[in-house]
């Protein structure tokens, strides 16, 4: 999950995300965590905060049959997605805080993509990602390094906030790694360790991510959840418009390339 409840239930807005975000923006990272966590033929493997599914779908794409998988999300509109792409996979709604398992059930792999710093009770959180993995099992969490590191998605943010004020933008609101390592310690996770990495994101098209991306500051805004819904997609339009800018330097013609760091810490249960 990645972008603020509003969007998430908003019913053409999951499509929008795994059409244009999925692949550019999420996959990479999938792909780099999964390669972190070694995973093997018969491996159970739990995604919470899944979306529409890219780690668990990049999961099964490596395990085939051989591995049996999870994914779990608060959003319906979103697994809604995540089931029509691949109905292969075990979709369930639930929240971190408590996790949707079954009886005594537990995952050799537990991963947790940019989920966490949306989670309202991170201990609680991470007490069930302990409870979900299993013996000697691996996880895998990410979560985005501050924005004030970020030169793009800072300069995006300026652009909303000379409408709608001070924006807490809750993507990056955990970017820190000494306090993540910290909660996964006293989780009860064992050889807790993480690290800063930068890729270079492509993008085919910049229009769509800077809309999107502007959804979602607007809707961490509190001054917009005040707005009725034709106010809100004004100041949208207003903030795309205004943001053009900041893109000429990221952009060659229609494709748009800037860089991303994000933390991933690994752990034992």
């Amino acid at each position: 999950m990645t972008l603020p409840s509003y969007a998430m239930n908003q019913a053409s807005f999951p499509e929008m995300y795994e059409r244009w975000l999925v692949g550019p923006l999420f996959r990479p990272w999938a792909e780099l965590a999964l390669d972190e966590l070694e995973l093997s033929s018969g491996d159970r493997v739990l995604d919470i905060a899944c979306g529409t599914g890219i780690v668990a779908r990049v999961a099964r794409e490596r395990l085939g049959e051989a591995g049996y998988i999870v994914g779990v999300d608060i959003s319906l509109d979103m697994l809604a997605v995540a089931r029509a792409v691949e109905p292969a996979i075990d979709w369930r709604r639930g929240n971190a805080g408590e996790l949707p398992l079954r009886n005594g059930e537990t995952f050799d792999v537990v991963v947790c993509q940019q989920g966490l710093q949306f989670f309202p009770d991170k201990p609680a959180a991470a007490a069930q990602m302990r409870r979900a993995l299993a013996k000697g099992g691996r996880l895998a969490l990410a979560t985005w390094r501050p924005d004030d590191e970020i030169p793009f998605f800072r300069e995006l943010r300026r652009v909303a906030e000379r409408h709608l004020g001070a924006i807490a933008d809750q993507r990056y609101s955990f970017g820190e790694a000494a306090p993540l390592e910290a909660l996964l310690r006293d989780a009860g996770f064992h050889e807790v360790r993480s690290r800063t990495i930068s890729r270079t994101i492509h993008f085919g098209e910049g229009a769509p991510f800077l809309h999107l991306n502007t959804m979602a500051l607007v809707g961490m805004s509190s001054l917009a959840k005040e707005m009725d819904d034709q106010e809100r997609k004004r100041v949208v339009e207003e903030i795309v418009s205004e943001s053009a800018p900041v893109l000429q330097p990221y952009t060659n013609g229609s494709k748009l390339a800037f860089e991303l760091s994000t933390n991933l810490a690994t752990a034992k249960g």
